[in-house]
């Protein structure tokens, strides 16, 4: 009984998607990119772009896949582009969202 249950639970989470509980922390996440974007989003990293306080959850989502695949930013964009592309789009979803609520 208590094995079906297990299974059961495995299924239906696949099925409905992953729990709050075990989705990507994105604060968890924005500590890597605290050195150069601030705790609060409000440092220019690099002294380049816009900082990501006051961006929304949208734009900064596209902005980080657009590094990820190469698409997206300036000059100095392989240092985002090697870090962001370790992460999986969900991931990215929960720093996007933590970093709009800056």
């Amino acid at each position: 009984m208590k094995r079906t249950l297990v299974v059961l639970s495995i299924c239906a989470a696949l099925a409905f998607g992953v729990s709050a509980a075990m989705a990507a922390d994105g604060a968890a996440l924005y500590k890597s990119c605290v050195g150069c974007h601030g705790a609060d989003g409000s440092k220019q990293a690099m002294g380049v772009g816009m900082p990501v306080k006051g961006q929304k959850t949208d734009e900064l989502f596209k902005k980080l896949k657009g590094y990820a695949d190469g698409s997206y930013g300036g000059e100095k964009k392989a240092v985002m582009t090697n870090l962001v592309k370790r992460y999986s789009d969900e991931e990215m979803k929960a720093m996007a969202d933590y970093m709009s609520k800056l």
